[in-house]
């Protein structure tokens, strides 16, 4: 588990992409440098989120880290576009005794999305993505969380319909601090949505469910008031 608040940047030093020498035999490796910042209590097994995806670590020193990128990683993330000099988003997980300033963050990528325009607005950026899977949209509400090369973010607007697309804004402060500001329209980046949205979702799915198939006393409108009428109550 991650907070979605990158640590670091680090920088790509090698991408091993037909790698036999980790335990698992073939797959691709991503070795990472000038990340020393977090792994002066690292340990082999460890997770590190890198642009937002939960890699684990099968080899470092003091300066550097390789990981290994199993295939599913490979199709849904921005990891394989990676080469030497490339600068990544960095964050160890989640410890007992950390602040948390983001949000629940999984480190796994739902899909990835296109930059389609960046407009300044005074000293702030704002940056309106497009999800390679258009059906991630309905999870992405505006002023809800999100995670963008697994930097956590508000998000501004979303447009279903037309552009189908969303918004986030940078401040100057952020920009310094995540790889996503010094990207250009047309780059990828990595797109993990509110886990909760997710929950929601199949929740009222299996509820509906249920009433289709007769297993429920209630209707679904009933229970839907139930809750309200609760909530009604607690804030009274």
């Amino acid at each position: 588990m991650f907070t979605g608040i990158v640590e670091t940047i680090g920088t790509i030093k090698e991408y091993i992409e037909r790698d036999t020498s980790d335990v698992g035999g073939y797959g691709s490796s991503l070795v990472i440098t000038d990340c020393q910042l977090i792994l002066s209590d690292a340990h082999l097994g460890d997770s590190i989120a890198v642009n937002g995806t939960c890699v684990t670590v099968t080899d470092f020193n003091s300066t550097e880290f390789k990981v290994g990128v199993a295939p599913e990683t490979i199709r849904r993330t921005n990891l394989c576009e990676l080469r030497p000099g490339n600068k990544v988003n960095l964050e160890r997980a989640v410890a007992g005794h950390v602040r948390f300033g983001g949000h629940f963050v999984q480190g796994h990528i739902d899909t990835t999305a296109t930059i389609v325009s960046i407009t300044p607005d005074g000293n702030a950026l704002t940056f309106w993505f497009q999800p390679k899977d258009e059906s991630v949209l309905r999870f992405i509400v505006e002023k809800g969380f999100i995670a963008v090369d697994g930097a956590s973010l508000t998000v501004i607007d979303v447009d279903d319909v037309n552009r189908k697309a969303f918004s986030v804004m940078l401040i100057s402060y952020t920009q310094e601090k995540i790889v996503t500001a010094k990207k250009p329209v047309g780059a990828t980046v990595n797109i993990e949505v509110d886990l909760m949205g997710k929950l929601l979702e199949k929740q009222v799915t299996l509820q509906i469910e249920n009433q289709l198939k007769g297993q429920l006393s209630e209707t679904l409108g009933g229970y839907i008031e139930k809750m309200v009428d609760s909530k009604l109550k607690q804030m009274k």
